[in-house]
């Protein structure tokens, strides 16, 4: 585009270090470039032939390591948060390169058995849902499409042989590497309902709000999820539901019943020989389920497991709080398949591939730190995240004028211009500008922001 490196990208990574100065700048304006148009193309983000091949030569640089570059973007994280409490939201992602046969090292991903990878990723919010950062990504990809083993075989491997240790290791990463004067509050969805990852979470002082999908048994021999469906209800509270567009349901006010006990809950018999498990965990059990759900609609109902203290209603909705947070890794998931288009990433190497998709991730991360932050703190005046020359720009083509203010505007108002360049119309009943027109509009806006002398 116009050869800048944007002020972001020279914030998130002031602390980059990699084996030389010039291949330190080329990263960045790489990042810079990409970020400007996600979407497309690497050779079309690069705005010319000659930067493109730079780029491609950046890529394919085994010096440009990824470390280097998620330990830049961690630092910057820990400098920016002033949170005491955050949540480490972890979940997998499967990528599909079929048709990339020839790229060295590339197998097949887990969900549709193709050609592919797996991202098992890791993103920081605060407990209000504003991303701080991707604080841990690790790939993975099959040699094979299927396995011999039979279901039990699967069943009794060790959890270091499984696909599933990977949020075990993900968990231990984010705590290294998170803020260290925060409190991790880690996430997960049923995949992460593993006996070994409360052992370990007991083990190193861990806490964490994770949906249950196995029953379990106590010391007692309780059913857990049986008996607390059972027990009487402890409060019922009110709290908005948000719009499906896949179902056309509209955002809706709904009232859900809140059941929560304490179990000694065991370990399974196929733990047994792991004597390094203790044999039960003090665990608490919360049940949320919607009340009297709108008629087609299957009501909402949530089994969460937890080793925060659950002594009040206040500590469950506290935790059931939490929870509600863990769809903001589909949203960081919707970004980069849709709006940065990872499945079209063309690289001669899984290393390649690795490479892009972080690069690209901390992209998505940034287009939604700016999203959640006019809706989490919409008076933050808008030059946290733009440059003066990005926001002036940008008040005079969402308000088609020349004139422009002496002083940043809130970060809200920059959101709705930024949206309204990306097709946003700002009825009543659209709500909030959404991921998607936000990416098209910044799009928009760093195209005009190269021109801006002409404006």
């Amino acid at each position: 585009m116009n050869g800048e490196i944007k002020g972001w990208v020279e914030v998130e990574f002031a602390t980059l270090k990699m084996k030389s100065t010039r291949l330190e700048r080329r990263f960045k304006k790489v990042m810079s470039d990409m970020s400007e148009q996600p979407e497309k193309s690497i050779w079309l983000a690069s705005g010319s032939r000659a930067n493109a091949k730079a780029a491609y030569r950046l890529l394919a640089n085994e010096k440009c390591e990824k470390e280097s570059i998620l330990r830049a973007h961690r630092e910057a994280v820990n400098k920016r948060n002033e949170e005491n409490i955050l949540l480490a939201v972890q979940d997998t992602m499967s990528v599909n390169y079929g048709g990339h046969e020839k790229t060295e090292n590339l197998g097949y991903n887990c969900e549709k058995k193709t050609l592919g990878i797996n991202s098992h990723n890791c993103i920081l919010l605060t407990p209000l849902g504003l991303p701080v950062g991707l604080v841990s990504q690790s790939i993975s990809t099959r040699t094979e499409k299927e396995t011999e083993q039979t279901a039990h075989e699967k069943q009794m491997r060790r959890i270091e042989e499984k696909e599933s240790y990977r949020w075990l290791e993900t968990m231990k990463t984010a705590s290294l590497n998170a803020p260290k004067e925060a409190k991790i509050i880690h996430i997960a969805d049923r995949e992460g309902d593993i006996y070994e990852l409360y052992a370990l979470a007991e083990q190193t002082g861990e806490s964490f709000v994770i949906r249950v999908a196995h029953e379990r048994i106590d010391t007692e021999k309780v059913h857990i999820i049986e008996d607390v469906k059972k027990s009487p209800i402890k409060a019922k509270v009110k709290g908005a539901v948000g719009a499906n567009h896949k179902t056309k349901m509209k955002k809706r006010e709904a009232e859900f019943s809140i059941r929560y006990k304490s179990f000694n809950v065991k370990k399974a018999k196929k733990l047994y020989r792991e004597k390094d498990l203790p044999p039960f965990l003090k665990l608490n059990l919360i049940s949320v389920k919607e009340e009297n759900a709108p008629e087609g609609i299957e009501p909402i109902e949530w089994l969460l497991m937890t080793n925060l203290a659950v002594d009040t209603v206040e500590d469950a909705v506290r935790a059931v709080d939490f929870y509600r947070q863990r769809w903001k890794i589909e949203r960081f998931h919707f970004v980069l398949k849709s709006g940065c288009e990872i499945e079209k990433i063309q690289q001669r190497s899984l290393h390649g591939i690795e490479l892009v998709l972080l690069m690209y991730s901390i992209i998505a991360v940034h287009i939604m730190q700016l999203t959640y932050t006019a809706r989490t703190a919409p008076d933050t005046p808008c030059d946290v995240i733009f440059s003066e020359d990005e926001w002036k720009t940008l008040y005079r083509a969402a308000n088609l004028t020349r004139e422009t203010p002496d002083e940043p505007y809130s970060i809200a108002l920059a959101v709705r211009y930024v949206a309204k360049l990306g097709g946003f119309v700002g009825a009543k009943s659209d709500g909030e500008p959404g991921l998607k027109v936000i990416w098209i509009g910044l799009n928009k806006l760093f195209i005009l922001n190269s021109y801006r002398e002409f404006l």
